[in-house]
């Protein structure tokens, strides 16, 4: 990996990051993350596997962590689903992007990561009519944040069609405070029952605008499992959801039993006087992800 220092104007140092260097990032993370399933999801799985009830339930939890096993050792996939790509990028405000396009060089990375894992693809042009396979699983999904420093980060998350289908985004009125946020919740999750393949981990958005609800929601899903939010408030929310989720009974598969959920995973934005949006994306017992900091 290149790096060096340049000189811009006014003796501002910039460090340079190859784009070559971002597009092999990525093809390794999409892999990374469709064979290996990340330890603290391992954790969470095991523990629900000795505190379930269900007998169909604890089954289903160990042939999860079975299948874990094998994927990694035998570079296979997790999930016949490898998923949408979403990117999401942290860039350092003294970072420069050189040797080509930042987002094709994501996008081609996508294309060599999918291609050389022998990933399924699944993304179609034209969503609405002829639905044709663009043939590489890109155009990945790309969301940019400038941040403080030097440094690229580069997060892949592989995202399966099922658990984003029960995706729910409600406009609730600000008078319907946290009652209202818990009853969207549930309702979700009731609704979905076993299709988004549970034991689910929920990723919260609550404020902001409707389109900042959602994407704080998927990013919530990238904190590792179970880790409780640093706001007293919104964690004591997380554990009430977290209970009442598992009190539906929809369980592992959505075949009973009390493990419908892993973690619930909020945060929060200040918004508008007259607005209360609240944002819900599900991921599957399959949360695969995965970060490299360039």
């Amino acid at each position: 990996m290149r790096k060096r220092w340049v000189l811009r104007g006014g003796g501002l140092q910039l460090r340079e990051v190859q784009a070559s260097t971002i597009t092999e990032a990525v093809a390794r993370l999409c892999q990374q993350a469709n064979f290996e399933l990340d330890d603290d999801v391992l954790d969470a799985l095991r523990q629900a596997e000795q505190t379930e009830e269900s007998p169909l339930g604890k089954d289903i939890l160990r042939q999860f962590l079975e299948n874990a096993r094998i994927a990694r050792e035998e570079h296979l996939p997790l999930c016949q689903d490898c998923g949408t790509a979403v990117v999401f990028l942290d860039v350092g405000q003294d970072a420069h992007i050189c040797g080509g396009d930042l987002h094709a060089a994501i996008e081609e990375g996508v294309r060599q990561g999918y291609t050389e894992g022998y990933l399924r693809k699944s993304m179609v042009a034209q969503p609405f009519t002829a639905r044709v396979n663009t043939g590489d699983n890109t155009p990945p999904m790309v969301h940019t944040e400038i941040v403080p420093g030097d440094r690229l980060k580069v997060t892949v998350m592989t995202k399966g069609g099922g658990a984003e289908n029960m995706s729910r985004l409600a406009m609730l009125k600000p008078g319907d405070g946290r009652d209202g946020i818990i009853e969207t919740v549930l309702s979700a999750v009731d609704e979905a029952g076993g299709r988004p393949c549970p034991p689910l981990i929920i990723g919260l958005g609550i404020g902001g605008t409707a389109e900042t609800a959602m994407l704080l929601a998927k990013k919530s899903l990238l904190r590792p499992v179970g880790q409780p939010s640093p706001d007293p408030e919104i964690a004591d929310l997380e554990r009430d959801l977290l209970a009442r989720v598992n009190d539906l009974g929809v369980g592992p598969l959505g075949l009973g039993g009390r493990t419908t959920a892993l973690a619930v995973h909020a945060a929060s934005l200040p918004c508008h006087i007259a607005s209360l949006p609240v944002a819900v994306n599900l991921q599957c017992h399959s949360a695969r992800h995965r970060e490299a900091v360039l």
